[in-house]
């Protein structure tokens, strides 16, 4: 998402070469990079302008440390005040309150709203440990009554049937006592958005917060709305009293520009990030991180949470241990490697985490994830004899499984291909060659151009 932004400041390291301090003169032409990175990232210009005051009023006459040269001194200050301005310490969900703790989620329509809703439900059940209850007040689109019911469903949370007729403030005051009465410890009213501001959306939203009297509001905004999502994060400012937001569409090709501006204007925290459309793609905000990944430093942490989280430590023992007893480096673990990597949300997703020079993926690589699902589809068409032992794999063979996978000839070998370079960096790996290993990524990966 940050590419060009990322792109833009780490070219500021460069225009300082050879000077012993900071001072207002060498790095005019830094900061100007800077501003123009951020507009092109559609941030708002009073969130630039301050910004970069900012900046300039802490970076000059900064000492430079022997172990930094200026460029890199005036990154640390940049980095510093994007912590700042989204938010500085990542901010919890505040649940402390006589149940049922009522969380009231508001936005435009498309922001993201009621798939936001399903993902805090299922982020408070697994961190919380909470009774969850969803409640839909949108009675103008039936359809986002029935997913908010799909998405109860799938994440296991309690659903408030809404019946026909029903005005938004009976239905909030008819789960509120649903919710007391079924021990519910939480409940997330999802609210009717629209296509742009109006004056009937606010007063309805408004008169729901007032009658249920939420714990949180949460503002839900697109990142891909850039400079339109100012404009509506200060109507719902003035018109709720917001507590937080939820950033949607993270892993999307949006600029940048709401994540650093949305903080700013409302004075609310980010709380949370929508990273991908599945049902677990809802971290915790961590300005430190995003200053991080938007400098091209990566966000290692998060990529270690993701693995923990979830990646199958069992089976990875289980392949460590079959390294080490000597035997080879089978199809059937090539196939297990991917299934990890897609369940910690695909290759691009670890490849955004990773610093920008320990990836080329990074700079000027794409990965199509669509491929690790191809790539598993080739090996299930295997039987289990030319899982173990590849290079039985002729001709005749190649053609079976390439029909039954419904891909041509020329995938099957690239796969095995891939696989061999695979099997080549394993050994080394077992070996203690991770240098060697980690040259060898590149290749592994499967069409990256």
């Amino acid at each position: 998402m940050f590419d060009n932004l990322t792109s833009r400041l780490s070219g500021v390291i460069k225009t300082l070469r050879g000077e012993t301090r900071l001072t207002e003169s060498n790095i005019q032409d830094a900061l100007r990079e800077i501003r123009l990175a951020l507009l092109e990232a559609d941030v708002a210009l009073p969130v630039v302008k301050d910004f970069i005051a900012s900046i300039k009023e802490k970076a000059i006459g900064h000492e430079v440390m022997s172990s930094l040269t200026p460029g890199q001194a005036l990154v640390g200050v940049v980095y510093q005040e994007l912590i700042a301005i989204m938010g500085g310490d990542k901010s919890d969900l505040n649940l402390a309150t006589v149940p049922p703790a009522v969380i009231l989620m508001a936005g435009l329509q498309g922001a993201g709203k009621t798939t936001s809703s399903g993902k805090l439900a299922k982020w408070i059940m697994e961190h919380k440990k909470k009774k969850v209850l969803l409640v839909s007040c949108d009675i103008y689109r039936p359809a986002a009554i029935h997913q908010l019911e799909l998405l109860a469903q799938q994440t296991g949370a309690d659903f408030f049937p809404v019946k026909d007729g029903q005005k938004p403030g009976e239905i909030g005051a008819a789960a509120l006592d649903f919710a007391r009465r079924h021990h519910h410890e939480v409940m997330i009213v999802d609210t009717a958005g629209r296509l742009g501001i109006d004056e009937a959306m606010m007063q309805e939203i408004s008169e729901l917060e007032a009658l249920l009297k939420p714990i949180e509001t949460l503002f839900v905004v697109d990142a891909m709305q850039g400079q339109d999502a100012v404009n509506t994060a200060k109507a719902f400012s003035d018109a709720l009293p917001l507590t937080g937001v939820i950033l949607t569409k993270l892993d999307g090709d949006a600029r940048g520009g709401a994540a650093l501006s949305v903080k700013h204007i409302t004075g609310k925290p980010i709380k949370f990030a929508g990273v991908a459309e599945k049902l677990t793609g809802l971290e915790i905000f961590h300005p430190d991180r995003m200053a991080s990944r938007i400098l091209g430093m990566g966000d290692v942490l998060g990529l270690i949470e993701e693995a923990q989280r979830n990646a199958d430590q069992e089976e990875a023992e289980k392949l460590m241990k079959k390294m080490k007893s000597g035997k080879s480096f089978d199809l059937n673990d090539f196939k297990a490697q991917f299934q990890q990597m897609h369940k910690m949300g695909g290759m691009s997703a670890l490849m955004d985490k990773l610093p920008t020079q320990f990836s080329q993926a990074a700079q000027n690589v794409k990965v199509d994830d669509k491929i690790i699902h191809r790539t598993v589809g080739i090996i299930n068409s295997m039987t289990q004899q030319e899982r173990t032992k590849p290079e039985i794999l002729k001709a005749s063979r190649k053609r079976r499984i390439a029909a039954g996978a419904g891909v041509t000839v020329q995938e099957v070998n690239r796969l095995l291909a891939q696989f061999e370079q695979a099997q080549k960096m394993m050994k080394m790996m077992n070996k203690g060659g991770i240098s060697k290993m980690m040259r060898g990524l590149k290749g592994m990966m499967p069409r990256m151009h």
